[in-house]
């Protein structure tokens, strides 16, 4: 079950004893504890990454320390929902990622609103996805998976971080635009479902560039096509899903908010910090190596991309007829 890991905490105590941080905390002596950053995935995906690179420089940099906790499960709903029932005093972040959209435009139901029950302090970056797929597949391209007889492809399954999420739903509108007839297979998170197409129990995965790489240098997998709108200049040999399927787009975003009702100073200070670190020489190398590009900042942004984001899936779900049960 994910936690909060022993290496993060044991560190968290060691700074707290050590006393860092106390010459830059905030006015009235915030943060006088961790602060906990919730994942709603397990460890290795790409919001994982994204959160664990920023919760170290905001250590490094503020000398606060902040803890990533990892609560997986239900296409990020469990996290999501925890963060949007913790006490609005500065103390729970949430990394929010492109689900927080596609999980409103497809869930009938939720046990928060994505909207109301969330501040958001800033967006952080972006990357597009990728249809990768374990190196015995008789395909190297989308292209090449389409013209695949209709009986071979109904054996591929397709795995996903999960119902309700961004590869899920490009999933299904691949499915439904081609007629191929291929097996969602919802996983706990990106990062399980990529383990088990490295061993040949899934052929095919979607998932975001930077959860994907590691696989792909090492050869591990193979890239057949990236949801992004033109080629990127990194995988300029990829091609992109709208080239057989256009108007096919689709990618990770990775956000920070608070739960609503944290007071306005707090989340000024909370934000810049967290834009300080995003600002920091290293930290955009990590980012930009790792495929994850820059997005307007601040929080009038990151509501309006967000409602804006909520809108557009809604459409697709509308129009592809995707359900959580596809």
């Amino acid at each position: 079950m994910p936690s909060i890991c022993r290496r993060d905490f044991v560190a968290s105590a060691f700074l707290m004893a050590a006393g860092l941080g106390s010459g830059n905390t905030f006015a009235g002596g915030f943060p006088s504890r961790p602060i906990r950053l919730i994942v709603p995935y397990g460890p290795g995906g790409g919001s994982d990454f994204v959160a664990r690179l920023v919760a170290q420089k905001l250590t490094e940099t503020a000398g606060w320390n902040v803890v990533v906790d990892n609560k997986a499960g239900a296409s990020g709903l469990i996290g999501t929902e925890a963060a949007a029932k913790s006490a609005a005093d500065g103390y729970t972040l949430f990394l929010a990622d492109a689900a927080h959209a596609t999980n409103a435009a497809v869930q009938p139901k939720l046990p928060f609103d994505p909207i109301k029950d969330f501040s958001p302090l800033t967006l952080m970056g972006s990357s597009p996805q990728l249809l990768v797929a374990h190196p015995s597949l008789p395909a190297s391209s989308l292209r090449e998976l389409t013209a695949l007889a209709r009986a071979r492809v109904r054996e591929y399954g397709v795995g996903t971080p999960g119902q309700g999420s961004v590869p899920h739903l490009l999933c299904e509108t691949l499915k439904r635009k081609t007629g191929m007839e291929l097996v969602h297979v919802p996983y706990k998170g990106g990062s399980a479902a990529l383990t088990d197409a490295v061993g040949g129990q899934v052929a095919m995965v979607i998932n975001s560039v930077p959860a994907c790489m590691p696989h792909i240098e090492a050869k591990r997998l193979k890239v057949l096509a990236i949801a992004s709108a033109t080629r990127h200049p990194k995988l300029l040999d990829v091609q992109t899903f709208s080239e057989s399927v256009p108007g096919m787009v689709g990618g990770a975003w990775y956000g920070v908010m608070a739960p609503a009702g944290v007071p306005a100073d707090l989340l000024q200070q909370l934000n810049a910090a967290i834009d300080k670190v995003l600002d920091l020489p290293d930290v955009k190398a990590r980012l930009e190596s790792s495929f994850v590009d820059p997005m307007p900042r601040g929080p009038q942004a990151f509501s309006k991309y967000l409602n804006e984001e909520i809108a557009r899936w809604r459409s697709v779900v509308k129009e592809t007829g995707v359900t959580i049960n596809s």
